[in-house]
């Protein structure tokens, strides 16, 4: 894993504190003078808390229309590589304690995803972790099983680097089958309980997969047949 540099670290925290004082400022110009009653504390904290991710989420996709980050490996040192720091701040300090906390609804949690940037068809949701929102996109009534992983990246000790992972329509993904950087799953295949499918699997349509690592069950060839 690649060292955080304090540059970018002092980068992420500039905008952490926006999103703080805009959540803040928010939350007591709209809700501060109305009559709460006795739970006057806790209504205020938990309608700053949902302001603040909001305008989490609305500067995060600014950062990232200025600072495109882009598919592929990413060099040592690079423009890219600070990027994907800033990044990866927002990720662990911000997104990633909602994403892996189970309580938030998935009717929310799709909204939240769409507004990291996944590209989701209708009636589709996930009761997994979809990581890196901007390299995923899958298609209509698709469902990701519970603690499935969706993971577009590659981090291998000094190695990173996103391949876009793509899910066709009317896919199911089941409980904790992991989905690794690369692959393409097209429409109407499933993927089964606890499967762990290796970087650039193609699943083609129909089929079933399962194992660790994954492969072909039912419905068509496996790779190593073409």
């Amino acid at each position: 894993m690649r060292k955080i540099t304090l540059s970018q670290i002092a980068a992420f925290f500039g905008m952490f504190a926006l999103i703080l004082a805009a959540g803040i400022c928010t939350t007591a110009l709209l809700f501060g003078s109305l009559p709460l009653g006795d739970f006057r504390g806790v209504v205020l904290l938990l309608l700053g808390l949902v302001l603040c991710y909001i305008y989490a989420l609305l500067v995060f996709r600014l950062f990232l229309s200025f600072f495109p980050l882009p598919e592929g490996e990413i060099g040592i040192g690079s423009k890219e590589e600070s990027i994907y720091h800033v990044y990866l701040l927002f990720f662990l300090l911000i997104f990633y304690p909602l994403m892996r906390s189970g309580v938030v609804p998935l009717p929310l949690m799709r909204m939240v995803y769409l507004g990291l940037g996944a590209r989701l068809g209708d009636n589709t949701y996930s009761s997994g972790i979809i990581l890196d929102p901007i390299f995923v996109e899958a298609g209509s009534n698709t469902l990701i099983g519970q603690y499935a992983l969706i993971v577009p990246h590659a981090l291998e000790n000094e190695r990173l680097a996103h391949y876009r992972v793509r899910i066709g329509s009317n896919v199911t993904i089941g409980a904790h089958a992991v989905i690794l950087a690369g692959v393409t799953i097209e429409d109407g295949a499933l993927v089964a309980t606890g499967a762990i499918v290796k970087k650039g699997t193609h699943i083609r349509a129909g089929e079933v997969w399962g194992g660790v690592p994954a492969r072909c069950l039912r419905g068509g060839r496996t790779e190593a047949e073409g």
